[in-house]
């Protein structure tokens, strides 16, 4: 039997913290038939507050270094007011959405990132996610918006990478659904230069990634996040792209394309 298409759109930092972009963004978002979650980050917002309480911020990587402070910090952002802001405005746009932590519904269950050579603090690796409950959300119609919070089922909560969570999700879902992965950011794509922004590769499968690492042209944030899209892709999701918001409604913008 045909399985049913699901899409799994993951948003950034920037286009959250653009009210514009984000409102276009879930506008085009609320039009998409069929299933569909969305997956939302906020680093930079968690950022911005961080530095408004003079809580230091540090990254490894492109991955957060998260205190017993900054995890407050990243809960009342990512939970809070990036969680609840995305959804009303997607209630408004008559889209039925429903904001979701890892602990809620105990959807998605992780433990802390053991030590090798850097201490995360209180970020978490994803060990399961509870498709049964997610697909019980679309049953019903409703949409689930997670944001990058998990939890360890002993009432530690963890932060944890947005990309990560859509991986995880997209593959945990792939055994009844078609999943269609779609990395949602500011430029067009991933960049051969990233100071021209038209420069976008437009496929990349497993010996140009590794290329491409070893040219030093993937760097930074955009290793995890590649990371990811290949640990998809490893584990039947059917689709991976890493595009700009315009990609959401119009599938022939230029964007990068992922395979193995």
């Amino acid at each position: 039997m045909e399985k049913q298409k699901l899409l799994v759109a993951k948003i950034g930092g920037n286009i959250i913290g653009d009210k514009k972009a984000l409102a276009s963004f879930l506008k085009d978002f609320s039009k998409i038939k069929g299933s569909k979650i969305l997956v939302h980050g906020g680093g930079k917002s968690a950022t911005q507050l961080a530095d408004r309480l003079k809580i230091k911020t540090e990254m490894i990587d492109g991955r957060r270094i998260t205190s017993a402070e900054n995890l407050d910090i990243v809960v009342m952002t990512y939970a809070g007011l990036i969680n609840k802001t995305i959804v009303s405005m997607l209630q408004q746009d008559h889209c039925n959405a429903l904001g979701l932590t890892g602990a809620d519904g105990n959807v998605i269950l992780a433990e802390k990132r053991p030590v090798k050579f850097v201490d995360y603090g209180y970020v978490g690796d994803v060990i399961q996610v509870n498709s049964h409950m997610i697909k019980t959300f679309l049953d019903i119609e409703t949409v689930p918006v997670f944001c990058a919070v998990t939890h360890d089922g002993e009432g530690q909560l963890f932060n944890t990478n947005a990309d990560t969570i859509a991986s995880e999700i997209a593959s945990a879902m792939s055994a009844d659904y078609e999943v269609s992965l779609f990395y949602c950011f500011e430029l067009k794509g991933v960049l051969e230069n990233i100071e021209d922004k038209d420069s976008v590769i437009e496929h990349i499968d497993l010996k140009k990634y590794n290329e491409l690492i070893d040219n030093k042209v993937i760097v930074d944030g955009m290793l995890p996040k590649l990371q990811n899209c290949f640990d998809a892709l490893q584990k039947q999701v059917n689709k991976v792209h890493i595009a700009n918001a315009d990609f959401i409604k119009d599938a022939s913008t230029k964007h990068t394309t992922l395979s193995l």
